[in-house]
């Protein structure tokens, strides 16, 4: 087993990048969005960079919609945006 960091892709820009650098939205088993900043929720997951410019192509072409197969509300963007801006 090594030792090399686990990888997965933005839904923004959908470049590979270390796990640790993004940013994970969750949709519960319940069907509730959530940001996960352990990464550990249980649920089906998608990953964001932490960039303003990935977050703009992620709201205008519904990238989160496109992952989790349903419309995501507009608040999960909301929070998106509040996240990069802490």
């Amino acid at each position: 087993m090594s030792n090399a960091p686990l990888t997965r892709r933005c839904c923004g820009c959908y470049e590979m990048k270390p796990k640790r650098e993004l940013i994970r939205v969750v949709r519960s088993p319940e069907g509730n969005f959530m940001l996960d900043k352990t990464g550990k929720q249980n649920g089906r997951g998608a990953y964001l960079c932490q960039d303003a410019t990935c977050l703009q192509t992620l709201r205008k072409k519904r990238g989160l919609d496109r992952s989790f197969k349903c419309s995501v509300p507009s608040e999960v963007y909301d929070a998106l945006e509040a996240q990069l801006h802490e």
